[in-house]
């Protein structure tokens, strides 16, 4: 047998050479029109790739796949917090996001037997206090490598049109809060942009602007090091998807550069809500599946999965149990863990994520160049993009052109909500004055589900 790599024996083939091909088999029909399309951030798509078309994309994008199966707790009470973690660990989830409402609730009580040396630990409060930061290290001490502080003084502005008290005060307290002894402070809350709308370009770019601010903030030429999390929200445009979290880490390390940051980011990866349905609901544990798979293949560093019912359902055993196990399933069922960079050199994703990086990056700059993304927030221009971004997705799902199964497509006449809901599952409006048009998130079927409601 000949030591001679098997495809050795056969003559490549170029792109041009497959192009011609294809064009003789349309049989005059046009290339462009019949086999490439174009995607809402403005990406044409080939009908197939090659190496020709190969792009100088930094390898390693993403690392190698040790991701965590997290989960979301909400920490009103914190003795029944910490109940349901340890529950959660014992189920197989290896790290835990809680969301603190208020400076009431006791960490001692949250993180009580929490191995928190070798469990990731995100803490999302829902409030701005130093002292209570400081009650955190004060028990956990130094060694607090897995803890997540998650502060996002810009995320709380963007999202409820207010800061927490004012802007001197909210810098001053994050900026004294980053100078203190955790490792892991800063978080940007890229899932608000595409949970109300924004399109991928637009989710990159404003992330990276946001991130910017902090390091316009908070960086000191004399540190090399600068922790930033970022939380992301992830549809089930499966190619897309995937070259979207590659992008974001090669756009963080494109700016971090810039002011002599080797520090990787850290990224904690949720499936969207936007494309959720009440109706047909169990589509979405389809739907969950599939965004997590993309996580994994993005390279996100922590996944925490959205039960199937979080819209309309209180938390509730079986919910959760289901979105557990689906990442269960993928890391011990499915393997997903186990490969390598497995994104690195897919024709196909690495020019869909070159090409995300490249409009990222023009609108970044011209947020930049227009003041930078508080500015633009004050002035409202963030907001009408992404709204203008919401309403031409809308339009596509009111014509058929974005599918949502159950919802707008092969509908079940007889599937009836009403009674079903504990929550509610549209968006909340309330008249309050704001410093700001705050980013609202809403999912794609509540009109649609509103008047299936009103016609039950």
């Amino acid at each position: 047998m000949s030591n001679i790599p098997l495809f050795n024996e056969f003559s490549a083939v170029s792109a041009k050479e497959w192009k011609q091909k294809i064009q003789y088999d349309l049989k005059g029909a046009d290339y462009n029109e019949t086999l490439v399309w174009e995607s809402p951030e403005g990406i044409k798509v080939k009908p197939f790739y090659h190496s020709d078309d190969a792009v100088p994309t930094p390898k390693n994008l993403t690392s190698k796949s040790i991701w965590k199966v997290g989960q979301f707790i909400y920490a009103g009470n914190a003795t029944l917090a910490n109940e349901k973690a340890l529950k959660a660990l014992k189920r197989g989830v290896e790290s835990l996001s809680f969301t603190i409402p208020s400076e009431e609730i006791d960490i001692s009580k949250l993180l009580k037997n929490i191995a928190i040396n070798s469990i990731p630990v995100y803490l999302n409060m829902e409030f701005l206090s130093q002292t209570y930061v400081q009650s955190i290290f004060e028990l956990i001490g130094p060694d607090n490598e897995n803890i997540h502080l998650n502060v996002d003084v810009i995320g709380h502005l963007s999202k409820t049109g207010n800061w927490f008290s004012n802007l001197a005060k909210d810098i001053s307290t994050q900026e004294n809060i980053l100078n203190g002894k955790f490792k892991n402070v800063l978080s940007v809350d890229s899932s608000l942009y595409q949970n109300a709308g924004a399109d991928m370009v637009q989710q990159l770019a404003y992330s990276l602007a946001h991130a910017n601010e902090y390091l316009n903030l908070f960086f000191k030429k004399e540190k090399q090091v600068f922790n930033i999390t970022f939380k992301v929200s992830v549809g089930t445009n499966y190619f897309f998807e995937i070259a979207k979290i590659r992008a974001l880490r090669l756009l963080w390390k494109t700016v971090a550069a810039e002011y002599n940051v080797a520090t990787d980011c850290h990224i904690i990866a949720t499936p969207t809500k936007r494309n959720k349905t009440l109706y047909d609901y169990n589509t979405n544990m389809l739907r969950t599946t599939t965004e997590c798979m993309v996580a994994v293949l993005g390279g996100a560093d922590t996944i925490v999965n959205l039960p199937y019912d979080a819209i309309y359902h209180k938390d509730n055993e079986f919910g959760e149990r289901i979105a557990i196990n689906q990442l269960l399933l993928l890391k011990n069922e499915s393997y997903f863990d186990k490969v390598e960079n497995p994104a690195d050199g897919a024709y196909y994703i690495e020019s869909i994520t070159n090409q995300l990086t490249e409009k990222a990056l023009l609108l970044f700059k011209s947020i930049e160049n227009g003041g930078g993304f508080l500015k633009q927030l004050k002035e409202n221009t963030i907001q009408r993009k992404i709204q203008e971004s919401a309403e031409k997705e809308m339009l596509r799902f009111k014509e058929g052109r974005e599918v949502l199964v159950g919802t707008n497509k092969y509908v079940n006449e007889t599937d009836l909500m009403k009674d079903n809901l504990e929550l509610y599952p549209f968006l909340k409006t309330k008249t309050r004055k704001t410093l700001i048009q705050p980013i609202l998130e809403k999912r794609l079927a509540e009109d649609v589900e509103q008047k299936r409601l009103d016609d039950e």
